[in-house]
């Protein structure tokens, strides 16, 4: 029943991917703007879905199983709810090209490659709490690296005064960028509580099998801090907040999923 559920999820999180590629692609005229309304509701289908698989594989009645490929496709998942809320009220949804994908493949992964590891037992609620933040936070600063990418992107032909074709259907620079540093101080509040609940809930937050994870997070979060000061007090935008913002990503990708990586699968740990 799962394959069915996925396979079905998987599809219509592509359609919704291609449907915003399509749009984006003949952007250029007032009408665009009204046509993310059918991609939008195929991605809503989909995460509807992709949610009544997690209800089983991720929250179990032993409790909160977080193994890799699961993580994966819950994070996956969580990624689009917050892209498709936000896309309702903000024009954010040119991300959905690269998110939507995203999701349908780690969607597939987590029903190809079941892993079992729990993180939490039932009744464990403050822990559970601290890794739902985490995975939220996680969540808002990979949008807020795909939306850095795009930025990166325009900027770039703007320089090089190719104004025209996907650009039509995005935002101003200026626009763009605030929306980047909006998502970065969101994830940058949640990455705060995730870090400092994390003192309070985790017995030993330095212990050998976390303090990799441990060190690679806090070195994100001063990046992002750094980021956000900078934006503050100097200005800081456009090349300089890219370079900052996928910096702070990458560590942070290695702190959680690089090193469940290499615990799970490598390790067997």
């Amino acid at each position: 029943m799962n394959a069915v559920t996925g396979g079905l999820a998987a599809l219509l999180y592509l359609l919704a991917g291609g449907l915003l590629a399509v749009r984006l692609a003949r952007a250029g005229g007032a009408a665009v703007g009204s046509s993310k309304g059918g991609p939008l509701a195929l991605g809503w289908g989909a995460v509807i879905l992709h949610a009544m698989i997690l209800a089983q594989t991720v929250f179990q009645p032993a409790g909160l199983n977080l193994g890799f490929f699961n993580a994966l496709s819950f994070t996956g998942w969580l990624i689009n709810v917050v892209l498709l809320a936000a896309a309702m009220v903000r024009p954010v949804e040119s991300l959905g090209i690269i998110a939507l994908p995203f999701g349908a493949l780690t969607l597939v992964l987590g029903l190809s490659f079941a892993t079992e590891r729990i993180v939490a037992d039932p009744g464990q609620w403050p822990l559970e709490l601290h890794i739902l933040i985490a995975i939220l936070a996680y969540s808002l600063l990979t949008l807020a690296a795909a939306q850095a990418t795009l930025l990166a992107i325009q900027d770039r032909r703007l320089r090089r005064r190719q104004p025209g074709g996907f650009l039509r259907g995005i935002p101003p620079l200026t626009a763009m960028e605030s929306l980047l540093f909006q998502m970065i101080s969101a994830g940058f509040i949640l990455l705060s509580i995730t870090l400092f609940s994390g003192l309070l809930f985790l017995k030993d937050i330095f212990a050998q099998h976390l303090v990799h994870k441990t060190v690679l997070s806090f070195i994100a979060w001063g990046v992002f801090g750094i980021l956000l000061w900078g934006r503050w007090r100097f200005g800081w935008r456009g090349r300089t907040a890219i370079r900052w913002t996928l910096s702070g990503f990458t560590f942070l990708v290695l702190a959680y999923f690089g090193s469940k990586l290499v615990l799970e699968l490598i390790l067997r740990r």
